[in-house]
């Protein structure tokens, strides 16, 4: 049982008692996710420690939870010294490990089975991420149209986006977010050096990862024209079923 405050339709605020059922689940897959996501943050951490002219209070959001003794100027939201060195916060980093993998999703349906709730709550968080992902990776929104036909085209074009990178993403198995994944895929591209040679000038994990899953040559350092129309096709042609 738990007492909550509640809004009546009059306005007037009343406490009542409601029941809660708590569910609390273990992950490695999201323990590695939690910190292969922080390590972003601590290298910017540490990067501020030993570079603190280069950021401001706006910049250093997310890294500064790492930082002692971080004090910022309250009219330019600079750094500023006080003679107190800018230390690592190792404490801050080991509590919020201890966490890593752990989740729980807290509900009032006390008459359902634990795994009935844990599969309405990843229902939901997978909508609520597909919106996500729409409106900030793939540019959904804002959308600067006001034919209803061309707003239509502009939704179904972001979530024919939507479906082909969560394929991707599951190829990968899950590895990668589909920010990362776009991201590395618009730094692909191929220059032309002499005659029919193209160089290669982006490759990273996530291309060598869809090279091992799709067999396709997305990390090659030289191709020829041929080899890119080749490749391209070869994305276009059905995928093998399977029995």
């Amino acid at each position: 049982p738990r007492q909550i405050w509640v809004t009546t339709k009059d306005g007037t605020k009343t406490k009542t008692e409601v029941d809660e059922k708590q569910v609390a689940v273990y992950s490695a897959k999201y323990a590695k996710k939690a910190k292969r996501d922080r390590e972003a943050v601590i290298a910017k951490a540490r990067d501020l420690i030993s570079n603190p002219a280069k950021y401001k209070r706006a910049t250093s959001y997310g890294a500064a939870k790492y930082v002692k003794n971080l004090v910022y100027d309250q009219k330019t939201g600079e750094i500023i010294s006080q003679g107190k060195k800018l230390v690592f916060d190792e404490n801050k980093l080991l509590e919020e490990e201890k966490f890593d993998g752990y989740y729980v999703v807290v509900t009032n349906e006390c008459k359902k089975s634990d795994s009935e709730i844990l599969s309405i709550y990843k229902g939901l968080w997978q909508i609520e991420d597909a919106f996500r992902v729409s409106k900030s990776d793939l540019k959904a929104r804002p959308v600067y149209l006001s034919r209803e036909d061309r707003i239509q085209a502009h939704f179904l074009t972001c979530f024919v986006a939507l479906v082909i990178a969560r394929l991707l993403a599951k190829r990968l198995d899950n590895e990668y977010s589909v920010a990362r994944i776009a991201s590395s895929l618009n730094e692909m591209s191929y220059s032309f050096v002499q005659q029919n040679i193209y160089v290669g000038n982006y490759a990273d994990e996530i291309t060598i990862a869809l090279k091992e899953k799709l067999n396709l040559d997305l990390d090659r350092k030289f191709m020829t024209y041929g080899d890119i129309r080749h490749t391209i096709a070869r994305t276009k042609r059905p995928a093998p079923r399977v029995s």
